[in-house]
């Protein structure tokens, strides 16, 4: 288990909707198999992770319907796009994210890819749970009444 992702890592591409869409219990860094293309197209900032997700299978991780886009001067080189690709983490953490996946009904979401300060590509996993729709519009209640009352914290001075 780490917490948040370095101040310093380079950021390759984001998860935005994760936070709406599910309640983080705990984050997770691993790290990722790739081909020297997908590097290069990571490095370009063009993947995208939106709609992706881990699973765990037979003790191996893998982060499944991420596109990162080909790379332009890859010519006969080239990944394909939507391949899943190897996440690398200890033994006993891909057993418990399985136990925490298949018995507790989590769901493991990318929240990023990014470039750590050695310069590899590393995914920022979280254990989630999947929010209802009055648990997202509790949040957006709460979100736009800090809002207003930061605005009239302003106004009063």
């Amino acid at each position: 288990m780490t917490g948040p992702r370095p101040a310093r890592a380079r950021l390759a591409a984001e998860n935005r909707r994760a936070r709406h869409d599910y309640q983080i219990e705990e984050r997770f860094e691993a790290g990722i198999v790739l081909t020297g293309t997908e590097v290069k197209s990571l490095r370009a900032g063009r993947a995208q992770i939106a709609e992706s997700y881990a699973e765990v299978t037979a003790n191996e991780a893998f982060l499944v319907n991420a596109t990162i886009p080909e790379w332009s001067h890859g010519n006969r080189f080239n990944h394909e796009p939507k391949r899943p690709r190897k996440l690398l983490l200890h033994a006993r953490e891909i057993a418990r994210l399985h136990g925490a996946v298949s018995r507790e009904g989590m769901t493991l979401v990318p929240l990023a890819i990014y470039f750590n300060e050695r310069g590899r590509a590393k995914v920022e996993l979280a254990l989630a749970r999947g929010k209802k729709l009055h648990d997202k519009r509790a949040a957006e209640r709460d979100r736009d009444w800090a809002r207003e009352r930061a605005r009239l914290l302003r106004e009063k001075g």
